[in-house]
């Protein structure tokens, strides 16, 4: 079974599952239509016999009449009429001997006995007083075979409640089977599909955690194997990948920041006049090189922050966080920053539990707040809310500060780009903060926007709620 593809797997179950309910559904009509067919033959039956009992009854009745008239009158139309009656009655016999020959063949055996020697009685001119009592028998026998074919109807109704109830009991244990196969079937296609893909989405999260040291193995059917073993092989790649950017993160630490800080040295030195006195031109271009120095070690320390804080946010550890210890330990690790503006920082939050991974955001939070600092005025207000709405937990940080360039918005999220508008008071940054939020909120599920305001800041975030 192996062997077999998701695609097969799947269309062999249904068929499985469509034959068993389709058996029992077919085998339940051909059952009715049986139970119908009987149900319409024993009426049909049924009022034959009533009908046939009834006729015989008046033609009993003719005959009696006719016999007395031709014993008082001796006419031959009288006993011309008789004969009709008779033939008539006893046609109606045959008809009730095909209906129904079982339970009333003694009954009508006996009726033309009578009837044969009520004839031969006629023919012999026997007294009317033995003639008399041949009459009496023949009602006798018509209300014997009237109550007998009563009983006969009302056997075969009950004879047709009985296996009805038979074939109920019977086809509702079937399809009971049936339901229970279908169920068995399901629950084991079910297992066989669902197990590889439960192995396939563990297989994605370790992935997505940059978990390449166990490889990824898959079972059930041999497409969704051959998929797990694409997933290793891409498993294996990333491993390589992932080696060849940290030596590569190395490299540039090790090639770019060692002669850097010697060349940060030797301006150093000529600065301080160590070599020899500086003419004013050539103190101008110490000062210069000594700026693009560190200017350069600057981008040189942001880029290996945000290559350390992609590779960080893909390691999740979420737990239950306390949301207003989680603002206000937020806005304590900047007190000393606000304080040097003295600027008023409301935090908003509710006494709630979030499902988060508390440290990626506190530095996702705490970029926003140092970023909200740096561009407020003085004696200004910061807020700092959160609230729950829609599954989501939402993150609010406004200023009271320039804002963010129209021009800017579409990029303000990107690496190494700085906004035009210019902070209040000097700062030193290199515009990777609001890329290694975005990087740090996505790992989470979540995103992070800007609210267009000509004013004040307004970024917000937003994290999928897990609880």
């Amino acid at each position: 079974m192996n062997r077999i593809s998701f695609r097969q797997g799947m269309l062999l179950g249904f068929t499985l599952i469509v034959m068993l309910l389709g058996g029992a559904a077919i085998h339940s009509w051909l059952v009715v239509e049986r139970l119908v067919a009987q149900s319409r033959l024993s009426s049909e039956q049924a009022m034959q016999l009533a009908a046939a009992v009834q006729e015989l009854g008046e033609r009993t009745v003719d005959i009696e009449r006719s016999a007395r008239q031709y014993l008082v009158l001796d006419n031959p139309e009288f006993r011309q009429r008789f004969d009709q009656h008779l033939a008539q009655s006893l046609t109606v016999i045959d008809r009730l001997e095909v209906i129904a020959a079982e339970p009333l063949g003694s009954l009508l055996g006996g009726w033309r006995m009578v009837a044969e020697a009520l004839r031969g009685g006629l023919e012999n001119n026997i007294p009317q007083a033995e003639i008399i009592p041949l009459l009496a028998r023949l009602t006798e026998l018509n209300g014997l075979l009237k109550q007998s074919g009563q009983r006969w109807i009302e056997s075969r109704s009950r004879q047709a409640l009985d296996e009805l109830e038979a074939n109920r009991l019977l086809l509702g244990g079937r399809i009971g089977l049936a339901l229970i196969g279908s169920l068995v079937v399901a629950l084991a296609m079910g297992w066989w599909l669902v197990r590889p893909v439960r192995h396939l989405e563990q297989a994605i999260v370790r992935l997505g955690a940059s978990r390449f040291g166990e490889p990824i193995r898959v079972g059930g059917p041999a497409d969704l194997r051959q998929l797990g073993k694409r997933l290793d092989w891409l498993r294996q790649r990333l491993a390589e990948l992932e080696a060849d950017r940290e030596r590569a993160l190395r490299h540039v630490s090790h090639e770019l920041k060692t002669p850097l800080t010697a060349l940060k040295e030797g301006i150093s030195l000529l600065r301080e006049e160590v070599p020899g006195a500086l003419a004013a031109g050539q103190r101008e271009v110490v000062e210069i090189l000594q700026h693009n120095v560190r200017n350069l070690q600057d981008q040189i320390e942001s880029l290996l922050t945000l290559n350390a804080a992609a590779f960080e946010a893909r390691r999740l550890q979420v737990g239950p966080v306390k949301l207003r210890k989680l603002l206000g330990a937020v806005v304590h690790s900047r007190e000393l920053h606000s304080q040097s503006r003295q600027l008023n920082i409301v935090v908003d939050a509710p006494d709630a539990v979030a499902m988060l991974d508390a440290e990626k955001m506190t530095v996702a939070l705490d970029n926003l707040l140092s970023n909200a600092i740096d561009f407020s005025p003085e004696h200004g207000e910061i807020r700092l809310v959160a609230t729950h709405g829609n599954g989501l937990w939402r993150f609010d940080c406004i200023d009271q500060g320039p804002g963010v360039a129209e021009e800017d918005r579409q990029r303000i999220f990107d690496p190494f780009v700085q906004g035009q508008r210019s902070a209040p008071a000097p700062r030193q940054g290199s515009g990777v903060g609001l890329s290694i939020v975005r990087e740090l909120v996505r790992a989470m599920g979540g995103t992070v926007q800007l609210v267009p305001q000509s004013a004040s800041g307004h970024f917000y975030v937003e994290i999928p709620d897990e609880l």
